[in-house]
């Protein structure tokens, strides 16, 4: 039975990435004996089981693609406000992305991939209305997990308004508003929103924005995938 604070990682570069990560306390590694070599020198042989894999298949997910090894861990603690401010007065350019009611684990760990990739300096989520940690999560975030900084918050339209007064302009992403992606500034701080997958951004959180923009797609396409939304929007700020 997994405890509460506890997190099953599974998935190759998931469990490779925890285990060289120094803020992540692994309790148990679970193997197939054919990958066995593959952990040599990264954990101790004491904190090491090798199981078949029916034994491996029962402790995870149905379906879950574990590619013959687990973790079982303590969730990684997330960063404060206050920490994430403090990151941002140390750049003079930089950006982060905020996530508003994004509740699919596998999109989160998907956009904590984009996240890594495009040097975004945080993510933010709601404590209530996001999903927890989960092996889901960090195995579609393919070990990007381990090297993004995550800050939960109550209230996310008081978390804007803190990120303002920190020198952050708050740019909300909407299908429909009049402005495109590309005319942002590159320089500065930026924190973006995304909105849920179905409902968008609450209103209250988009009467908060400094101003809305959207991406240029062709008219006969609704709306994008948000973690898909996300990585074009990441690469867009992190372009020159």
């Amino acid at each position: 039975m997994q405890n509460k604070g506890e997190v099953i990682i599974y998935g190759r570069h998931a469990v490779k990435a925890a285990l060289a990560n120094p803020r992540r306390n692994i309790m148990r590694v679970f193997c197939l004996k054919e990958n066995l070599a593959e952990l040599a020198g990264k954990v101790s042989e004491k904190k090491v089981s090798v199981v078949g894999r029916q034994e491996l298949e029962k402790m995870l997910p149905r379906d879950a693609v574990h590619q013959g090894m687990a973790a079982a861990a303590e969730m990684l603690p997330g960063i404060s406000t206050e920490e994430l401010c403090a990151k941002a007065c140390e750049k003079e350019n930089c950006h982060l992305l905020v996530l508003d009611q994004v509740t699919d684990p596998q999109n989160i760990g998907a956009i904590i991939r984009s996240c890594a990739a495009f040097d975004a300096l945080a993510l933010v989520v709601q404590d209530k209305n996001s999903p927890q940690e989960s092996g889901a999560m960090l195995k579609a975030a393919a070990g990007t997990y381990e090297l993004l900084p995550v800050c939960r918050v109550t209230n996310l339209a008081r978390t804007m308004e803190k990120l303002k007064k920190e020198g952050f302009w708050v740019v909300g992403m909407d299908g429909y508003a009049k402005g495109d992606i590309s005319t942002l500034p590159k320089d500065g701080k930026l924190a973006v929103i995304m909105g849920s997958e179905g409902a968008g951004m609450r209103r209250l959180v988009e009467e908060s924005c400094d101003l809305t923009v959207r991406l240029p797609i062709n008219p006969g396409v609704e709306s994008l995938n948000v973690s898909t939304a996300a990585a074009v929007v990441l690469y867009e700020l992190n372009r020159k």
